[in-house]
């Protein structure tokens, strides 16, 4: 299978709370629900195609509790998303959870690169990662990961939980796909190919010097 991994960010890199003000409110986070009022059908349209590839969703705690709490309690007939999401296999990474309530779940305990390093060689769709900032950000650290796709809103905040923090090791991607929606969000989808290419000085010098900067 494939790894994928989906996030939404701002432009400041913050991917805590997009959904709603009491979506996670860790570390007195308040700024939550910020990608809600730039959605739109281009977007609902995008992340219908995507969950259409998956073949099981890996999430780590934090992300899987409060998917649990809320995705069961989606009864609308016309949503694209809840009879997917409540019905695709689950897999857990975590060290803490002992019953996950939210069905179907196999739980990975904390070892989560040898258990993804597994499940990837199986064959099969995607499996895919939303959210899960933590085990998002190991994954593609241990390369892992087949698809980084971004959905970018147009603020930021300047408070909040980033997916690439200041210990996060030097990676380089490739650009695969980008659309812009008409609720102003960018949508970026990534393959990861190593660590991040860096200029060298001397050669950034040369060409800022003969464009007279």
């Amino acid at each position: 299978m494939r790894v994928t991994v989906t996030e939404f960010m701002t432009l400041d890199g913050v991917t805590q709370g997009p959904g709603s003000a009491d979506e996670d409110t860790s570390d007195g986070f308040t700024a939550g629900g910020w990608l809600v009022p730039h959605m739109d059908e281009t977007f609902i349209q995008q992340a219908s195609q995507w969950l259409d590839l998956a073949d099981g969703l890996l999430l780590g705690r934090r992300t899987y509790e409060a998917f649990a709490r809320d995705w069961p309690q989606i009864t609308d007939p016309g949503d694209p998303f809840t009879e997917r999401m409540n019905t695709l296999p689950k897999y857990v990474v975590s060290s803490t959870l002992t019953e996950p309530r939210w069905q179907p779940a196999t739980l990975l305990g904390g070892a989560a690169i040898e258990a993804v390093s597994s499940l990837r060689s199986r064959p099969g769709g995607e499996l895919q990662v939303h959210g899960s900032n933590t085990l998002a950000t190991s994954l593609l650290e241990a390369g892992l990961v087949d698809a980084l796709r971004l959905v970018v809103a147009p603020t930021a905040l300047g408070t909040g939980r980033q997916l690439f923090g200041r210990n996060a090791i030097s990676l380089g991607f490739r650009m695969t796909q980008h659309t812009a929606t008409p609720g102003g969000l960018l949508i970026l989808e990534y393959e990861p190919t190593g660590q991040a290419a860096v200029a060298d000085y001397e050669g950034v010098r040369a060409v800022t010097a003969s464009h007279g900067n």
